[in-house]
């Protein structure tokens, strides 16, 4: 039986409870879960792309069958030269369905056996997003309740230093 691969892109600065949340339960799904973490070139990040792979690993310790990489270009390039058959995205809102709905027209008309599987995060974690929790930790706020205990480390650290 062929292994079924699905690829989970994002730029992940810094990964959240919300996507660890798709990323525990895709890995329920798939036989192997990608996190692709995006280069971003054309955002600044808070966090390098080392450390954004760092964080993703270290939330993920305990799912084998998910594995961190970096990416650039076209993702579903990326995922067909993984052997990936599906992309997990994440719906928090109808303003993120309309964004990706589009998305997943476009990558089906550039690669089309390449599903787009969309996914809804646990209650408790719909409204996180990565620029939340950056903005709130940058001005001194409580982020524990968004991100592991490994990646608010790193997050106080950075603050502390800015």
């Amino acid at each position: 039986m062929a292994q079924i691969t699905a690829v989970y892109p994002g730029t992940f600065d810094p990964i959240t409870l919300g996507h660890e949340d798709l990323l525990r339960r895709a890995a329920r799904m798939f036989d192997r879960v990608i996190v692709a973490v995006a280069i971003a070139h054309h955002k600044k990040t808070m966090f390098s792309l080392d450390e954004r792979m760092d964080m993703a690993r270290e939330a993920l310790a305990d799912c084998p069958q998910v594995q961190v990489e970096p990416f650039e270009g076209l993702v579903t390039e990326f995922t067909a030269a993984r052997g990936g058959t599906a992309m997990v995205r994440g719906l928090r809102s109808g303003t993120d369905f309309d964004y990706e709905f589009q998305l997943a027209g476009m990558n089906r008309a550039l690669v089309p056996q390449i599903e787009t599987v969309f996914l809804s995060p646990a209650s408790q974690y719909q409204f996180i997003s990565s620029t939340l929790v950056r903005e709130i930790a940058q001005l001194g706020g409580d982020v524990a309740q968004f991100v592991s205990p490994a990646v608010l480390r790193r997050l106080q650290a950075r603050v502390a230093k800015a």
